[in-house]
């Protein structure tokens, strides 16, 4: 039984984020496109021989208690088996938190494919899949990597054979807004009005997202998060302006990708971009399934 571990958690982009309908429990139905980016946090784990939790974490914005999605998920899986000893896990923070970018659902993913490894469960993926529901309607997508559709409130994973590789550039500014401040302000732009098949006229299905063609890319949250928050709309229009071939919204917000043709153009446009006060630029590129699966070593096996 491994006793340390060292292991990345990588961000996710949505190619397309489609609103289907606000559901009787007042969570919301998507269709949307994941894709793994390069872009991660690292996550070390040493187990203990007790059963306490402790986190620490190079960010010290981050909680490290409870309310930390890392500490959910450990604790999550020590009640699912039982598990009497613990960890010491310690965060290496490079995904900007509140970007719509994903890196607290997959710090909990991981989290729960080390622990199932340090600690000799015998859990399956389906197992992890199970808790990680539990935690975050994202976490799910992080067990499966590379491309994928998400359905449901997104925890429903089809994974969808993956697109040629891209260069993108990630711009995280100071503009925050919070997924659940952004539902709210969707949700009452529907009332407004009175139909809410009325703003969702333009929103089409991810059947027919094609991988080779950028008009596929869409999201339905720009339409509320630029009103709200109009600094991402001027770190999308930069992108553009520097000659990202799309530029797009990440997720509900606050950051906003661009993918360009090469890496050459990834780098003109990071001299390009005359960046603003506070704003953050993360160069990375899509990973497809097969390197995301490798990334992980002998653990690829909970990803299959």
């Amino acid at each position: 039984m491994t006793t340390d571990l060292i292991l990345p958690a990588f961000a996710k982009i949505n190619l397309s984020l489609r609103i289907r309908k606000r559901r009787s429990d007042g969570y919301h139905d998507l269709d949307t496109i994941f894709q793994t980016i390069s872009l991660h946090d690292a996550i070390k784990i040493t187990v203990t021989d007790n059963s306490e939790i402790v986190l620490s974490c190079d960010d010290r914005q981050l909680p490290v208690d409870s309310e930390n999605l890392i500490v959910r998920a450990a604790r999550a899986f020590q009640d699912r088996f039982s598990v009497k000893k613990g960890a010491r896990l310690r965060l290496e923070k490079r995904i900007p938190a509140g970007a719509g970018l994903g890196g607290g659902s997959s710090d909990a993913a991981v989290t729960l494919l080390a622990v199932a490894c340090v600690w000799g469960t015998a859990a399956t993926r389906q197992d992890l899949v199970e808790i990680g529901a539990q935690l975050g309607a994202d976490v799910p997508f992080f067990f499966t990597g590379g491309m994928a559709r998400g359905t449901g409130i997104g925890d429903q994973v089809e994974p969808l054979p993956d697109m040629p590789a891209n260069s993108l550039l990630i711009i995280k500014p100071i503009a925050s807004i919070t997924t659940a401040d952004a539902y709210k302000v969707f949700d009452e732009r529907c009332l407004t009005t009175g139909n809410s098949k009325s703003i969702l006229s333009g929103s089409q299905p991810t059947d027919g997202f094609d991988t080779k063609s950028l008009a596929s890319l869409g999201n339905d949250f720009e339409q509320v998060v630029f009103d709200l928050e109009p600094e991402l709309a001027r770190a999308k229009a930069a992108l553009v302006g520097a000659g990202a071939q799309a530029a797009m919204l990440a997720g509900s917000g606050s950051a906003v990708f661009g993918i360009f043709d090469s890496e050459d153009a990834q780098r003109r446009a990071i001299q390009a971009i005359e960046l603003e006060t506070g704003w953050r630029v993360f160069p990375c590129k899509t990973v497809g399934r097969d390197n995301y699966r490798n990334a992980f070593g002998d653990l690829r096996q909970l990803l299959a």
